[in-house]
């Protein structure tokens, strides 16, 4: 998603990837899925970010963050077979990882926000009991 961002067109970057990094067939099956669907699911995608990211424009935000919001968004949207638990601590540790000192608390306080707020993730705010989750 970060090379299709700053590229912005498709190319040979997930072939690279691949050739580049191993992974089983599982994971690249799921990782081609997400990709696939952020970005077929992008424009719904950021405004959906934009809406619960107060004072932020989603193309203002670093990359990185942004990218990983539209990973975890378009999870807890349309991959039922990922818990919401998991997308999060996932995003987390993915801003903590990749994003600045500040990442993974902004990533956790729009995601929090997508949760909580968003009426199609009735189901899964049932199935995450609601907890909060600290960055």
């Amino acid at each position: 998603l970060f090379q299709y961002d700053i590229h912005g067109r498709p190319g040979l970057w997930l072939d690279r990837f691949w050739t580049d990094n191993e992974a089983t067939d599982e994971v690249k099956a799921f990782a081609e899925r997400l990709v696939a669907g952020v970005l077929d699911k992008k424009k719904e995608l950021d405004d959906l970010i934009g809406k619960y990211a107060t004072n932020w424009k989603v193309s203002r935000m670093p990359i990185v963050d942004r990218n990983i919001l539209r990973a975890g968004v378009y999870e807890l949207l349309w991959m039922d077979d990922v818990p919401a638990k998991v997308t999060v601590n996932e995003a987390i540790e993915l801003a903590k990882s990749f994003g600045d000192d500040e990442a993974s608390k902004f990533v956790n306080g729009i995601l929090d926000q997508v949760l909580t707020k968003e009426p199609r993730l009735e189901a899964k705010r049932a199935e995450a009991g609601a907890v909060k989750r600290e960055a």
